[in-house]
């Protein structure tokens, strides 16, 4: 039988307006290089084996969606998770309340972020261990959709 696993490349279309602050959050606070830059669009790689395609274009921002726990965030992992926290907040990204000890934000351009530890056990997310109430979670998500 076939099987799928995800790689290590992804992209995401966003407004032009936000390739400055994009480039800026993403070398300058996680670390990243960009390894081409064109004129509609960069590619950064993360660590050593992670690219991001930004594809700038006049595309609306639908942030608004993006805040909430309905859309797909990506993982980060720090060797000081306190340290990087420190920088992505002092960078002024809009953390969000998700009931989970990690730090979920949304970073320039639109995407959502979730910061973990390099060597922090995931085994709750893998399925094993307890874990948040699930209780708890859905009533964040109701005051969250409460808010708009």
């Amino acid at each position: 039988m076939s099987k799928a696993i995800f790689g290590n490349h992804s992209s995401i279309i966003v407004p032009r307006k936000d390739r400055d602050s994009i480039r800026k959050f993403y070398c300058d606070v996680l670390g990243a290089t960009i390894t081409k830059a064109e004129d509609e669009r960069d590619f950064l790689r993360l660590g050593d084996d992670y690219y991001i395609g930004f594809l700038y274009g006049d595309v609306t921002d639908e942030s608004e969606f993006l805040r909430t726990a309905r859309s797909i965030w990506l993982e980060i992992k720090s060797d000081n998770v306190e340290e990087m926290t420190k920088k992505i907040l002092d960078f002024g990204v809009r953390q969000l309340d998700i009931p989970d000890p990690h730090l979920y934000f949304q970073a320039p351009g639109g995407q959502v972020l979730r910061l973990v530890g390099i060597n922090e056990d995931m085994s709750f997310y893998e399925g094993k261990g307890a874990g948040p109430n699930v209780t708890n979670v859905k009533e964040s998500l109701r005051k969250e959709a409460m808010k708009k």
